[in-house]
């Protein structure tokens, strides 16, 4: 049995836990409490049996029966703390078997350990506490600091360390700390013949089984291979598509049972070394290969009716599995989804093209290689685009990401950068694809670091450790951008631009065309990451939509979009980081952008026919809307131009597609949107962000990289997250009394959102995915 870390003390003590159901209502059972060694003795040799016990997190002393409690040794205490609440205590006392098993370890035991509902095999390698006792307390919660071991290697949460503080060491991603009912000590494999897989196969857990995985079964004495179709985990059964039947000849579909089938990449050197190929020579040429795949690669795949092809939509992780999967667009309808996977959308094709399957199952087309690029594909281990996860959905945001020490951790003036990572990477896709896309080689490690280090711990555990975000700073300095990246603050814009355009090279999403005000010409077209609004210091907007200020200013400076961008990002006006040009902003929830498109046709904002010109004098006309570039179609604009105070005014022809100006029939035009997402504030230098989660109108979170911190010199800084439904309510204010609301006296975070409002950013619902 293990000896615990300081444990030792100069006044022993007594540990129980109350039972199930005391004479008190307020002492609920499973609660740990304790008492002086001396004092349970003398209470014993007195008429009243009563025990002064202090529960553990308490200083009060209470009085209960002996028959209302369990006697616990150090051991058994220290571990029970280390379980959350008190029902998971006593269900641990009722069961006593797993307790029994964590006392028999020590560290170098080998193991298996439960994440996210899967069990993974390591070995012990340390046992104590991860933080002090709370004041008072004479014992603390124990755990167990477990190193992942062959194929489970790289699926941990850590490197052995907790909180910055290093417990024991090991690779980045094979450590875990838990508590001991997540813990089972590895016993040896069955090896009775009623239990045992044939010819030496171990058993495969329908749990580790996926739909796609390659695997390999067992038939008479001959070994072939296939990919899961499905399983049936009542009856022990797998439908495999398989590569080749018994006899030979061009593959089927066949139910195998579970005890014939190993997943191909669960072969590593010592299973391989307990199965005799000899039969099928082939199979060891098709283990462990990578190929060069990403999204919109073309792949082919192995199916029952033999090879077919499609194109990679998506790669990432599924509910449900750690491993990399990719989703495909098939060519021809022999998919089982349309972009789904259980009721979760993560691409959009027609109905049973969509299929989901390994990345090692996919292999580059031949059809677009000549016989020497695809023979190379194969014949060199390249490494296959890291893990993705899922932005964080609404239903998952408070399990995830609200808390302390919840979001990315600031350090040394990083609050810039943090504010920027949250909001485009925590809750949205729209720029995933710079997370995937071929780079140049010096500037990969970057990319390594943004995807493995930032982007996926924040989606999986709501936290990165201000070392992540320092790394990538280090890399970024060292690049020559800059020599105080490290240390100074900087402009959100300034590190977007460097990791957009410099280092990740991604298309600018933001196609801006110059137009004539005055003959409605189309003139040069400019690509742009962000758009700054400009405004005339004397115009007459007083608490101005982000909608009015993005039109004002493409009026002002005779400018359209040359196409719908699939992200959006604005800046607002000001004089440095002081000045405002505005108290208050109120953000556009959604910004119809239809108007300011050059060539899509127009609607009449009289009648709703197509319209034919455009009227800048009108602009600021609102008899008609307060917002939104003025368009009639002739009949309308003559009737309006009739007016006395507008005869003055010179309407411009629109540029129509060609063929609308001929068509019989009415046509409504469609409306193009962009949907608000995140949104950057700044107050004294230090920056915040505010997060759209969801389609609630209350679906707003407020993240501070900095929101407070622990120690002074050699403190840290706690960042957090937190749910501000409030901004939603404000948002949905009538104009005129939201314009009477008095900052200083606006709910919670709100008044952030409206007067420090700094950078808006927007995606296309439709187009997000090709940015």
């Amino acid at each position: 049995m293990y000896q615990l870390p300081g444990m030792a003390s100069s006044d022993k003590n007594i540990y129980f836990i109350t039972i199930r159901n005391t004479s008190y209502s307020w002492c609920r059972g499973g609660r740990i409490c304790y008492t002086n060694e001396n004092r349970y003795s003398l209470q014993n040799n007195s008429k009243n049996k009563d025990v002064p016990v202090t529960y553990v997190g308490s200083v009060f002393e209470h009085k209960l029966s002996p028959d209302e409690l369990r006697e616990l040794t150090e051991e058994e205490t220290a571990l029970l703390l280390a379980l959350g609440t008190d029902d998971e205590r006593w269900k641990e006392i009722e069961l006593e078997q797993c307790l029994k098993g964590a006392l028999s370890l020590n560290v170098g035991s080998e193991v298996t350990v439960e994440l996210n509902g899967e069990w993974l095999k390591g070995v012990v390698r340390y046992i104590g506490r991860l933080t002090e006792p709370w004041y008072g307390d004479p014992i603390g919660a124990v755990f167990f600091g477990v190193e992942l071991q062959g194929q489970d290697r790289g699926k941990g949460q850590n490197s052995g360390d907790y909180h910055f503080k290093t417990f024991f060491q090991c690779p980045k991603d094979c450590g875990i700390f838990a508590p001991f009912n997540r813990i089972k000590p590895l016993h040896a494999k069955p090896s009775s013949a009623s239990t045992a897989p044939q010819s030496g196969l171990y058993e495969q857990p329908t749990e580790q089984l996926a739909v796609g995985d390659r695997v390999t079964y067992f038939i008479d004495d001959k070994l072939f291979h296939g990919m899961v179709l499905e399983i049936d985990r009542e009856m022990g059964m797998v439908l495999i598509s398989t590569d080749m039947d018994e006899n030979g000849r061009e593959g089927g579909e066949m139910k195998i049972s579970l005890a014939c089938i190993i997943k191909e990449s669960d072969l590593n050197k010592g299973e391989t070394e307990k199965i005799d190929f000899s039969e099928s020579p082939e199979i060891a040429n098709d283990l462990g290969h990578r190929v060069s795949i990403e999204v919109g690669s073309m792949v082919e795949v192995d199916l029952a009716k033999g090879p077919v092809y499609g194109t990679v939509r998506w790669i990432g992780s599924l509910s449900g599995s750690n491993d990399t999967r990719v989703g495909l667009e098939l060519e021809e309808d022999c998919g089982v989804s349309d972009g789904t996977f259980r009721n979760v959308r993560y691409f959009t094709c027609p109905a049973k093209r969509g299929l989901f399957l390994k990345l090692s199952s996919c292999r580059p087309c031949p059809r677009f290689l000549g016989e020497t690029a695809a023979k190379r594909h194969f014949d060199h281990d390249w490494q296959a685009p890291q893990e993705n996860v899922p932005p964080v959905v609404s239903e998952d945001v408070r399990r995830v990401l609200i808390g302390q020490m919840k979001g990315i951790q600031g350090h040394c003036n990083s609050c810039y950068m943090d504010s920027a990572l949250f909001s485009l990477f925590s809750c949205s896709s729209v720029v995933d694809s710079l997370l995937f896309k071929r780079i140049r080689e010096r500037d990969e490690p970057i990319q390594r670091i943004i995807l493995r280090d930032i982007v996926c711990p924040l989606r999986r555990e709501g936290f990165v450790a201000a070392r992540s975000v320092m790394k990538l700073r280090q890399l970024l300095q060292a690049r020559g951008h800059s020599p105080s990246y490290t240390t100074d603050e900087k402009d959100p814009e300034e590190f977007l631009t460097l990791i957009m355009q410099d280092v990740l090279s991604l298309e600018p999403p933001l196609k801006l065309q110059s137009c004539s005000p005055t003959k409605g010409r189309a003139g040069t077209v400019e690509s742009s990451y962000f758009y700054q609004i400009f405004v005339d210091y004397n115009n007459c907007l007083i608490l101005p939509t982000v909608q009015q200020l993005l039109e004002q200013s493409f009026h002002n400076c005779a400018l359209r979009l040359a196409e719908v961008p699939s992200c959006l990002i604005l800046t607002m006006p000001r004089s440095g980081k002081q000045f405002k040009m505005f108290p208050k902003i109120i953000p556009s929830l959604e910004l119809d952008i239809t108007a300011l498109l050059s060539d899509g046709p127009q609607q009449c904002l009289i009648c709703g026919e197509l319209a034919y010109v455009e009227c800048s004098g009108c602009l600021g006309e609102s008899v008609f809307s307060s917002t939104g570039f003025k368009h009639f179609c002739e009949k309308c604009s003559t009737q309006v131009h009739n007016h006395p105070c507008r005869r003055g005014h010179t309407p411009t022809s629109l540029k129509l597609p060609e063929g609308f100006s001929h068509r019989r029939h009415p046509y409504i035009p469609p409306r193009e949107k962009l949907e608000l997402f995140a949104v950057l504030c700044i107050e004294t230098s230090h920056y915040v962000s505010f997060v759209k989660h969801g389609p609630k109108a209350t679906d707003w979170i407020f993240f501070d990289s900095m929101a407070d911190r622990q120690g002074e010199r050699d403190g840290f800084n706690i960042p957090e997250v937190k749910a501000c439904p409030e901004v939603g309510r404000y948002l949905s204010m009538p104009l005129a009394e939201l314009a009477n609301q008095a900052p200083r006296q606006m709910e919670g975070v709100a008044k952030r959102l409206f007067c420090d409002g700094y950078m808006y950013l927007y995606q296309s619902p439709s187009m997000a995915l090709y940015c």
